[in-house]
């Protein structure tokens, strides 16, 4: 079992380039399964997550190969429209396969997804959407199967939340669907805008991403292209509170300052200077940093509940009192408990937590219970006092790319054991 060492304190300073987005490359390489051809996708993380994907890929017949950054994926034979449970387990994204198994095959056979245990994230409006599409399903003892008798044909689906899972899955399925599919109360965020992008360039006829309707016209053919994925805008957040926590100063290149102007001002309100051009980013710390006294997470264009963790730890050190509430996922504070064994003053009460900023935190061991709490964990280890011994690190490579090495670089006595 992989462990971080950190030896707190230091300020970080240097130049980070920004990975690839987590949240594009996945539905994105999902959607590669619905080309004929060659995808070739660019600036795509090397990630567990990543790595999942495209095990289910191949277990489908696909062929991928990843190389510097560079996932290729051949798709032109599907032969295997179940994907394996085992699969399912590794990611809480791998639901994002089936719709475009369904739009690939008209079949598919799978389980609930796994990943971290963030609380509820019903898959009900994915299934409800593809029962209006023509999608038949059967569930027996936690695995769905899922055909279209009739074939998938479009339709005027209203989500009931934003999700954004299930709105990529509706787009993946509906892409080859016959007809028009229209989503309204779609979710908004940059990485749906990401995956549109994609599928227009392979041959695909949507409108409307980045707003709640988008609307989808059915082609019968989607051909592979070379696509570029965006930056990580979570990622980019993480970087900007390490920074914070230390009093650092650091220069964010290929970041996508477009899609972080909620973030950005959170980092401005606590005190933190920002300037910043279409892809560049130079941060500092503040000598005092600031507190919030109120932050809702919500869907984009909103602050992202993914962020969450990330700002608490830089809050934790900041002169105030700051108050979160947490309106997407119930168990997102789990970091807390980490948070406090090093020293932080925090409460929480269901979807909401107090943060007593505090002087100074000091280096415990502690354990990574999900990806981004894992992240919270690792900056609050970089900003405080002592050694900090973090385990359960595979959560957090689920998402970053190599931290260790791109933290070294820019200052912190960070290793990996």
């Amino acid at each position: 079992m992989q462990k971080f060492v950190i030896h707190g304190g230091r300020r970080l300073e240097g130049d980070i380039t920004v990975q690839g987005a987590k949240n594009s490359a996945l539905p994105i390489l999902s959607a590669a399964m619905l080309c004929t051809g060659e995808s070739v996708l660019e600036n795509c993380p090397e990630l567990s997550d990543v790595y999942a994907a495209c095990q289910i890929l191949t277990s489908a017949g696909c062929h991928c190969r990843m190389q510097n950054h560079t996932v290729s994926v051949q798709a032109d034979v599907i032969r295997n429209s179940e994907i394996p449970e085992s699969l399912m387990q590794e990611m809480r994204s791998s639901v994002i396969f089936l719709g475009a198994m369904l739009g690939r095959t008209g079949n598919c056979i799978l389980g609930y997804p796994g990943g971290c245990e963030l609380g509820a994230r019903p898959i009900d409006l994915h299934l409800q959407a593809f029962q209006k599409m023509g999608v038949k399903i059967q569930e027996e003892n936690g695995i769905f199967t899922c055909t279209t008798p009739n074939g998938l044909h479009g339709a005027k689906i209203h989500l009931q939340f934003p999700s954004v899972g299930a709105t990529e899955n509706i787009m993946l399925a509906s892409v080859l669907a016959k007809g028009e599919t229209v989503i309204t109360n779609a979710a908004r965020e940059p990485e749906i805008v990401d995956l549109a992008n994609y599928l227009r360039k392979c041959g695909a006829n949507l409108a409307g991403e980045g707003s709640s309707t988008i609307m989808i016209q059915g082609v019968r053919k989607l051909t592979g292209c070379t696509y570029r994925i965006m930056p990580d805008r979570i990622v980019t957040a993480t970087w900007l509170a390490a920074a914070a926590v230390t009093g650092g100063a650091v220069r964010l290149l290929q970041a996508d300052t477009a899609s972080l102007e909620g973030i950005l001002d959170v980092f401005e309100q606590i005190n933190c200077h920002c300037s910043y051009t279409e892809n560049t980013i130079c941060f500092s710390a503040g000598n005092v940093l600031r507190p919030v006294r109120s932050l809702k997470t919500m869907p984009y264009p909103g602050f992202p509940t993914d962020a969450q963790a990330v700002v608490t730890t830089v809050l934790c050190k900041a002169n105030g009192t700051s108050v979160i509430e947490e309106t997407i996922f119930e168990n997102r504070f789990r970091h807390a408990d980490g948070l406090v064994r090093m020293g932080a003053d925090i409460q929480t009460a269901g979807r909401i937590a107090v943060i007593h900023g505090v002087r100074q935190l000091h280096g415990a061991p502690v354990s990574a219970t999900d990806l981004r709490g894992g992240a919270a964990l690792l900056v609050a280890g970089l900003g405080a006092q002592g050694e900090t011994v973090l385990t359960e690190i595979s959560h957090i490579d689920r998402g970053y790319d190599a931290p260790e090495s791109l933290l070294r670089n820019i200052g912190a006595d960070i290793r990996r054991i």
